[in-house]
């Protein structure tokens, strides 16, 4: 018998994460579906592992000492010695306690549910602005892309309050932003590195300048990230403690990104599968109040943040397979979101699914520090953008991003 490659038991045995089809990026759900059937700790060509099972990746999250966040070994053939390689070893998604422990501290005294809260006035004028913007836009006979009018200036509006970048000064971030995620994917062209690197010096110049002027110039370190991360923490368990300057450059960098590409993500993929999935978009219409329900369904059935990677310290077992210690581990957060072991009927978009403890922000102590954030801004922005148009539409097959560990669109042609 022929065996095609939609099998699934072909698929599974051939899946290789730096050798990806070109339909892998278009739905990884199938290839995630054959691993976890047929191989859910998938030894790949290069040694390290790739796991699809809930069950497994919850595991791994809630034991960091087992596994390690730390990428300077992982990293070091990838980038070498270049600002890419300081950076990604330097910012708080990959690093374990005492780095994480300390900027973790400083970000959440500045983005406690307190002060996501008072964003909210804020946040909702942004975005009946960017409606406004967009009407016109097409009123007057313009093309409307909902990843560039909408999506994306969210958060950079967001994440520029919050480090006090003054509002002419935002136009490079959304693509320093692209530039170094993009360097993370499982294989790196050499076009991606340069421009990685690129990004990183650039913003390093300009954060430099940014931190001199905070510096001389302090706002209240009970809203503004950046003072709080230059003045240390001044009470409580981190009382007295200071990053270094490098540790202060590179996670203001890391700010910018994380709150950028995954929150556009989640506004854009909100919309799209709101568009494909007539039905539900209706039952939001009907009861609004669904809104945080639906948030929730878009972030475990197409999780901005596809894949993370792990690190093993000692000799262990995960899933029944045994690990020596430095063994590299990829999480696939894609298909544990889509486990039914743990989700019924997983593959249906279902706005009132519950309970559902989806792992898109990870857990265990790399829980996404901002996630209270980044879903204000998700409910904010999909529940006005529906209200106000009904019956948008899709104008075009939406551009994907082409990526494995970030899974969004580039562009989005909409019909209001």
């Amino acid at each position: 018998m022929t065996v095609t490659m939609t099998d699934p038991r072909q698929l599974a045995a051939t899946f290789d994460i730096q050798k990806l089809p070109p339909d892998f990026y278009v739905d990884p759900f199938s290839y995630y579906h054959a691993l976890r059937e047929h191989d859910p700790v998938k030894r790949l060509p290069d040694g390290s592992y790739f796991l699809t099972r809930y069950a497994d990746v919850a595991a791994v999250y809630k034991d960091t000492k087992t596994f390690s966040s730390d990428k300077r070994v992982e990293f070091k053939p990838k980038y070498g010695d270049s600002p890419l390689f300081e950076h990604h070893t330097t910012s708080l998604v990959f690093n374990d306690p005492p780095l994480h422990t300390r900027v973790r501290r400083l970000i959440m005294g500045a983005i406690t549910p307190r002060a996501v809260a008072d964003m909210a006035p804020g946040l909702l004028t942004l975005v009946d602005d960017l409606l406004d913007a967009m009407a016109q836009r097409q009123a007057a006979g313009g093309e409307i892309d909902l990843i560039e009018d909408f999506a994306s200036a969210i958060p950079i509006e967001i994440i520029g309050n919050l480090l006090g970048v003054p509002h002419a000064e935002r136009g490079p971030l959304r693509q320093w932003s692209l530039a170094i995620l993009g360097a993370l994917e499982p294989v790196l062209t050499p076009a991606q590195l340069q421009q990685g690197n690129e990004a990183v010096r650039d913003a390093l110049t300009y954060l430099e300048g940014l931190v001199a002027e905070r510096t001389r110039h302090p706002l209240d370190p009970g809203q503004d990230v950046l003072t709080r991360l230059i003045q240390g923490e001044a009470q409580g368990e981190g009382r007295g403690e200071k990053l270094t300057h490098t540790e202060l450059l590179q996670n203001c960098i890391f700010l910018l990104n994380a709150g950028h590409e995954t929150t556009t993500n989640l506004i854009g993929n909100g919309l799209v599968l709101l568009a494909q999935w007539p039905a539900e978009k209706a039952r939001l219409l009907a009861d609004p109040s669904l809104i945080k329900g639906a948030v929730e369904e878009v972030l475990r059935f197409e999780s901005s943040n596809q894949l993370g990677n792990r690190m093993t310290t000692c000799d262990t077992v995960v899933g029944g397979v045994a690990m020596a210690a430095g063994t590299r581990i990829h999480v696939c957060i894609g298909g544990a979101n889509r486990d039914p072991a743990q989700f019924a009927d997983p593959d249906r978009f279902d706005i009132t699914r519950s309970p559902n403890r989806h792992l898109a922000f990870a857990s265990g102590p790399h829980q996404c520090v901002g996630n209270h954030l980044a879903r204000l801004e998700g409910e904010t922005a999909i529940g006005r953008f529906i209200a106000r148009f009904p019956d948008y539409s899709l104008a075009a097959e939406p551009q994907r991003g082409g990526r494995a560990r970030f899974r969004g669109f580039l562009s989005i042609a909409g019909r209001l």
